[in-house]
């Protein structure tokens, strides 16, 4: 609701009186929500928005603009902006109904044109965005983004806001290696698994990391090394008959990654947590 204020003048004889100051409220009938669908966020991720713009009047509203930062923010004298608008991926709703694509004016800031608004009724957008590599990625991160409607009939722009929070937690990954490729029989084979964290938090003890493989062929009087430091014998298991190779459950734990945003262009690089777990037996 907007407030507004009046004052008349009357003039006469070289004289000048005011009126008293009459206050009024303009009570908007357009009102507008954003909701994200995802719960949170982490690179690479898409993510869905609903613009919701509901018309409590009797007019409709037409021709509105509605405009999204895509979480733009400071960076220096730079404005960096953590999403990307995923090309087509509009829809349009006018009481339920699909209508026909919104036409999009502008990719940053995000702008559909031509938006309508019937009486009494409400008008939906959905779209996807991309994380990109200006998103911040460290625990207790967020991305807020704004919406502006804006047009003919509106005393003021509406303004929505939407805050998705880093989804926070270990991201694994594991590679394996072997040396030497070719061996003969009656020597050493190391087999090297590399598990890397790209998530803001380490994987630690409570995430019950486990590493299972079968070694074939079957390695006899292995030795196994985390880190460069060896695993003891109770902290795995292993059947020299089968070659089922299986860690205990928290016995390996790997950092968190760590995120560098660069000086200059704003891009985040992520440098993975690292554990490095080799297996040394005979062939």
């Amino acid at each position: 609701m907007a407030t507004f204020t009046n004052q008349a003048t009357l003039s006469y004889n070289g004289n000048t009186v005011n009126s008293n100051i009459v206050t009024g409220n303009i009570v908007e009938v357009l009102t507008a929500t954003k909701t994200a669908v995802s719960a949170s966020y982490n690179t690479g991720d898409d993510v869905t928005y609903i613009i919701s713009i509901t018309n409590s009047g009797n007019t409709p509203f037409t021709g509105l603009t509605v405009t999204d930062n895509l979480g733009a923010y400071t960076f220096g004298t730079e404005s960096l902006v953590p999403l990307d608008y995923v090309d087509g991926s509009a829809l349009y709703y006018q009481n339920g109904v699909l209508q026909p694509a919104p036409t999009v004016a502008a990719t940053n800031p995000l702008t559909f044109s031509g938006i309508s608004v019937p009486a009494n009724g409400n008008a939906i957008i959905v779209y996807e965005t991309t994380i990109n590599n200006f998103a911040p990625l460290g625990e207790g991160s967020t991305i807020t983004n704004q919406v502006e409607v804006s047009g003919s009939g509106l005393t003021a722009p509406l303004i929505a806001t939407e805050t998705v929070p880093v989804a926070s937690g270990a991201i694994l990954s594991i590679t394996k290696a072997l040396s030497p490729a070719n061996v003969t029989e009656n020597s050493e084979l190391t087999y090297t698994f590399t598990v890397q964290n790209t998530g803001n938090a380490p994987a630690d003890a409570t995430d019950n990391l486990v590493i299972t493989d079968t070694f074939n062929p079957v390695l006899s009087n292995i030795t196994v090394t985390v880190n460069g430091v060896v695993l003891p014998i109770t902290a795995y298991t292993y059947d020299e008959t089968t070659g089922v190779f299986t860690t205990n459950p928290g016995a390996i734990t790997v950092p968190a990654a760590t995120y560098t945003q660069n000086p200059v262009t704003g891009e985040y690089v992520i440098t993975p947590g690292v554990t490095t777990v080799t297996v040394t037996g005979t062939v």
